[in-house]
């Protein structure tokens, strides 16, 4: 099982405080982050890569969390 994945986007513009960018391998595909996300110096035309991680003892810890949650909302109910 694969808990990362990276692409490559090229910085076609900023407008409104917003990177648009397009995916190197089809760049119909576009969107938008804010510009604080980018690296510092990163300008129109750069190509950039960006890596996608599952963080996987968070994921545990949210999930144990809202687990935990749900069960005393349903020990209210029940008095």
């Amino acid at each position: 099982m694969q808990d990362e994945s990276a692409f490559r986007v090229s910085l076609d513009r900023v407008e409104e405080g917003l990177a648009v960018l397009l995916l190197r391998e089809d760049e119909s595909i576009r969107f938008t982050l804010p510009i604080a996300l980018l690296p510092e110096g990163a300008r129109e035309g750069d190509i950039l890569e960006i890596a996608v991680r599952r963080d996987v003892l968070a994921t545990a810890e949210a999930r144990r969390r809202v687990a935990e949650r749900i069960e005393r909302l349903r020990g209210m109910d029940r008095k």
